[in-house]
């Protein structure tokens, strides 16, 4: 089993906007992401992102525009030499019921590590928000909170994770 790094999306990947990002257009990587990735995963790190998307259960978007949005992360990740085995994320929002997957439920690291053979005693989830950490916490990750729209980098070589 592996090590993994497990990101939020919205504010560590890319520019936290305050609001719900609708479209591919409002997506915006943060600088030196695609860097940091890549020196990720030369350190060992298998990178998982894990992302709460509620505006889909809100109506604001569908499951389409998710998808559109992480295929071209995966594909600008890959022209970086960078990589990210996997991106989940929950639909849920809060309002319509309560479910496992939303942060800061565990499921989504749950099945991030069962899917990527990734020991979860070994890894970290970094994310802008309490609710990163505690569904960290709840299956013994450790969790890193940062402010929103960070130097991903820097976050890295700051907790030694690039050693």
């Amino acid at each position: 089993m592996v090590k993994g790094m497990f990101l939020d999306r919205d504010g560590v990947i890319n520019r936290e906007i305050g609001r719900h990002t609708t479209s591919l257009a409002e997506f915006t990587v943060l600088p030196g992401v695609p860097e940091a990735i890549r020196a990720a995963n030369e350190a060992g790190w298998k990178v998982v992102v894990i992302t709460n998307q509620s505006g889909i259960d809100l109506g604001l978007y569908d499951h389409s525009v998710v998808e559109r949005i992480h295929t071209y992360l995966h594909e600008m990740l890959g022209s970086a030499g960078a990589h990210a085995a996997d991106i989940l994320y929950c639909p849920h929002h809060p309002s319509k019921g309560r479910c496992l997957c939303r942060k800061p439920g565990s499921l989504l690291l749950e099945r991030g590590a069962a899917r990527n053979g990734i020991d979860l005693e070994r890894s970290v989830m970094i994310g802008d928000r309490d609710r990163d950490i505690d569904a960290a916490v709840a299956v013994g990750v450790r969790g890193i909170l940062v402010e929103a729209n960070s130097h991903l980098g820097r976050i890295l070589e700051k907790e030694n994770l690039l050693s």
